[in-house]
């Protein structure tokens, strides 16, 4: 009964204090999901994120306008290119990746929209405490809303609104701090002499409607 009381006053506690923007850790690994309002685009990616090297790197089962496909791609942001990778038979496309490194972070200037508990707050264990932020893009083109956790920022959930397909949903889940293989940030060997393909150069979006 005192751990009770005791943990609903921490929770209290917390909930009393106003949160502040903040960073994600700079290493992370886990899996997420992207989902269109138009219902064009699900996909399903594993994922591995370093903000100190502004690399990224996901490995994806999804589906695009009623074609399923799989995908493995690594973003090197500062060389302003990208992998795709084909294990299978050991070759890869290099091509020019156009969007700049963007943290996990909530920026400084976005607006906290509350505070809640996914799950419950009667117990232990039962609930997990999150940040909901909102604020303009980047490129002044839309709105975002985005949720971490109050303890360690780690991300929730992303939304965003896009002309084409509505609004942009990405769930992070699984998430665990750290590159387990720091390797798999690296192109693979069998990359080395891959020369960058002239064509249209890719952005975020683009790399879940591979539909090859």
């Amino acid at each position: 009964m005192k751990l009770l009381v005791l943990l609903t006053c921490l929770l209290a506690a917390c909930l009393a204090e106003k949160p502040h923007p903040c960073a994600s850790p700079p290493l992370l690994s886990g899996a997420l999901t992207v989902s269109t309002q138009n219902e064009k685009l699900w996909t399903y990616a594993k994922y591995l994120y370093d903000a100190l090297g502004h690399r990224v790197r996901l490995l994806e089962l999804g589906a695009y306008q009623n074609k399923s496909f799989t995908y493995d791609a690594l973003l090197l942001y500062r060389e302003a290119a990208m992998y795709e990778i084909h294990a299978h038979n050991r070759t890869c496309q290099k091509k020019p990746l156009k969007v700049e490194f963007h943290p996990m972070a909530v920026p400084k200037d976005a607006s906290l929209l509350g505070q809640a508990v996914l799950g419950s707050s009667s117990g232990p264990g039962q609930g997990l405490l999150v940040n909901s932020w909102t604020g303009d893009l980047p490129d002044k083109s839309g709105k975002y809303m985005t949720t971490v956790t109050e303890f360690g920022c780690i991300p929730v959930s992303t939304a965003y609104h896009t002309k084409e397909f509505g609004w942009v949903v990405t769930s992070f889940f699984n998430n665990v701090i750290g590159i387990e293989d720091p390797d798999l940030l690296n192109p693979p060997s069998f990359c080395s002499d891959a020369e960058i393909k002239e064509g249209e150069p890719a952005d975020f979006l683009s790399l879940f409607m591979n539909n090859n």
